[in-house]
């Protein structure tokens, strides 16, 4: 077997600190993976919302009372901005599945330009809505 040393080196890249610089494109890609659990979570919202409108009064009261409130408000706000970001997320991984846009400066900006471009889309659905 031979002789490593493994106490000298970082066991993973994902060690932010002194081993790892975070950079704009791990983090967008972090983002769009964390946004994916977030559109399950209001999915979930929606599923539970549907299934208390078609089974009693009371408990869709409370669900849709919940979803009205200001913290729903928040909630489906949080939301929709997470479902725009992981669209964004996904079409950027089309785009570099065609083997375009693969420059490092290029990606960067891509990663702006899907945190803007999910914050307008948010702003502009909240207006539209």
């Amino acid at each position: 077997m031979a002789d490593v040393n493994r106490g000298n080196r970082p066991l993973s890249p994902f060690m932010i600190g002194p081993y790892y610089r975070p950079q704009l494109t791990s983090i967008s890609s972090i983002m769009v993976r964390i946004t994916g659990i977030a559109a399950l979570g209001a999915a979930l919202l929606v599923v539970w919302w549907l299934l208390a409108a078609a089974t009693s009064a009371s408990g869709f009261a409370f669900i849709d009372g919940l979803l009205r409130s200001i913290l729903g408000d928040i909630v489906l706000l949080g939301a929709t901005w997470a479902i725009f970001y992981h669209m964004l997320g996904r079409l950027r991984h089309v785009i570099w599945d065609f083997g375009y846009c693969l420059e490092v400066a290029i990606s960067e900006k891509m990663a702006i330009g899907m945190f803007v471009g999910a914050t307008v889309l948010t702003i502009l659905a909240a207006i539209l809505v």
